[in-house]
């Protein structure tokens, strides 16, 4: 293999944003560690070369690789080639990457026992991390938190959304949600990869394609560069999330970030004032919100006395 050009990075960087060459490299190379592997070996990543200049080579997947148990067919070069870009995207973007690694660690566990008590394959929990990095956003078209639920299709599946309450930012209620759009898009479409697809595509539009190409698999459909991508995404980020080191990254369980420690109380009355009813408990106000943001408003009325499950941070 043709020997790569050695990028001399740190200089660039110094030059873009008016660092010292050594200010930008004791930024990037931590003291201490040895996170990057310094021979060509099977580790790819960054790999530093000396005090200015460093050197990047691919990740490459060998053997069978598998979404939900079904194969991917890696002997096509369309397939090989699709995977490959998102790989490199997601192994060279580090900051984003490590920081999906630090949430995963939180909500993982949760998201992945709901998904075995739904009968939904645990390789679905990669959903919500290429959809939102586990991070409470808003799309353009509307669609909003870890599942990017659009408002009709979160109704449609029994989440409550008014201008008090928005249960697309609740992940046990959200995931559970999900889990029944997968199953019944697989039920429909025949595979867990088409269902996957048709979370973004939607179930229709993906049977429409199958129908009209005369296929039964999501990878030989020729359809919109967002949902070509779409799967492949959540199988570069398995790969990589299955072997860490090998993708370059080293880092620590207490560089990880914990699951929050809380009870749950059910309330079923208003809540006039969430800071005074956050006082009642002991936590502040902010603790509230961060672990309950389906709470959109700072009262909580609820004329109905339906039961909502608030949970409670503890120390």
């Amino acid at each position: 293999m043709q020997k790569k050009t050695i990028i001399p990075l740190i200089a660039f960087i110094s030059l873009i944003v008016g660092f010292s060459s050594a200010k930008v490299y004791e930024i990037l190379k931590p003291k201490g560690t040895n996170i990057f592997d310094k021979t060509r070996g099977e580790t790819p990543g960054i790999v530093w070369v000396s005090d200015t200049a460093m050197q990047a080579y691919p990740f490459r997947v060998e053997g069978d690789l598998t979404f939900a148990g079904e194969h991917v067919p890696l002997h096509e070069p369309d397939v090989q080639e699709r995977l490959d870009r998102e790989l490199q995207i997601n192994i060279f973007r580090q900051s984003n990457t490590i920081l999906d690694m630090k949430l995963a660690n939180r909500y993982f566990p949760d998201i992945e026992r709901i998904l075995i008590e739904e009968g939904v394959p645990t390789d679905f929990k990669y959903l919500p991390l290429i959809e939102s990095d586990f991070r409470d956003v808003v799309s353009p078209a509307g669609a909003a938190g870890f599942w990017q639920f659009l408002p009709g299709t979160a109704k449609m599946f029994g989440l409550e959304i008014s201008d008090q309450v928005d249960e697309r930012y609740n992940v046990e209620k959200a995931t559970r949600a999900a889990c029944q759009y997968i199953k019944d898009a697989k039920e429909k479409l025949g595979s867990w990869t088409a269902a996957a697809a048709a979370y973004n595509y939607g179930t229709e539009g993906i049977a429409t394609k199958l129908e009209s190409q005369h296929t039964t698999s999501y990878y030989d459909l020729s359809i919109a560069n967002e949902t070509a991508r779409y799967v492949f995404r959540m199988l570069a980020m398995k790969v990589i999330f299955a072997s860490p080191e090998k993708a370059g990254y080293h880092i620590h369980t207490e560089d990880l970030y914990q699951s929050f420690k809380y009870n749950v109380i059910q309330v079923d009355s208003t809540v006039s004032d969430i800071a005074s009813f956050s006082e009642m408990y002991g936590i502040k106000y902010k603790e509230m919100k961060l672990l309950n943001p389906w709470m959109r408003n700072s009262s909580l009325p609820n004329k109905s006395h339906k039961p909502y499950l608030v949970k409670i941070m503890t120390r």
